[in-house]
């Protein structure tokens, strides 16, 4: 006899959802990209750790998700800039909601965001 209580299965679109999201960079690209259109190297000034190669990678994995789009600019020399989607706007509820968890969660003496 099992002592564990029966568990729901992970509905498959929040398991899609979590596979994505939680590559690293992740959130904090798309969070910048909340700002409106970004470039490249504007990204890399937000989120100075991320490496070139890895900042590459997710914005193309953003592209493929529908989060993102990129836009190449007709100028001399041409730019590309990403902004995105509405279905990456539609992220905005979720990416207040982690920052409201995370300022009422901060330990005592950790500062807290404003």
């Amino acid at each position: 006899m099992s002592r564990c209580r029966p568990c729901s299965p992970l509905p498959e679109e929040v398991r899609k959802a979590a596979n994505l999201l939680e590559r690293r960079w992740l959130i904090s690209i798309v969070y910048a990209a909340h700002g409106g259109a970004i470039r490249f190297n504007e990204f890399r000034q937000v989120l100075a750790d991320i490496p070139p190669r890895t900042l590459a990678t997710r914005l193309t994995e953003l592209e493929e998700a529908g989060i993102l789009v990129r836009e190449v600019i007709d100028a001399r020399p041409p730019r590309v800039e990403y902004r995105l989607t509405p279905h990456g706007e539609r992220m905005r509820s979720l990416l207040r909601a982690m920052r409201k968890w995370a300022c009422e969660s901060a330990p005592e003496g950790v500062p807290r965001g404003g």
